[in-house]
């Protein structure tokens, strides 16, 4: 059985390739840049989530029932 031990020579962790899990990191994650006060107001990961799966539950919503005050063609 393969134990941790408590230090690690720069030898012992073999030589990495640059860029090998790129691909998959970029496929499986969406970074985005908020303005400042977008940041503010959502502060984490989640709120941001939050608030934006909120909005698209009202967006479709409001796509999928007829709304009895439009009037066609005003």
């Amino acid at each position: 059985m393969n134990k941790m031990r408590s230090e690690y020579k720069k030898e012992d962790l073999g030589t990495g390739k640059r860029g090998r899990y790129y691909t998959d990191y970029k496929e499986s994650h969406n970074i985005v840049r908020l303005k400042p006060e977008v940041a503010r107001a959502f502060p984490t990961e989640k709120a941001v989530n939050d608030a934006l799966m909120a909005l698209i539950k009202v967006a479709q919503s409001s796509v999928s029932k007829p709304d009895s005050t439009h009037v066609e063609g005003l």
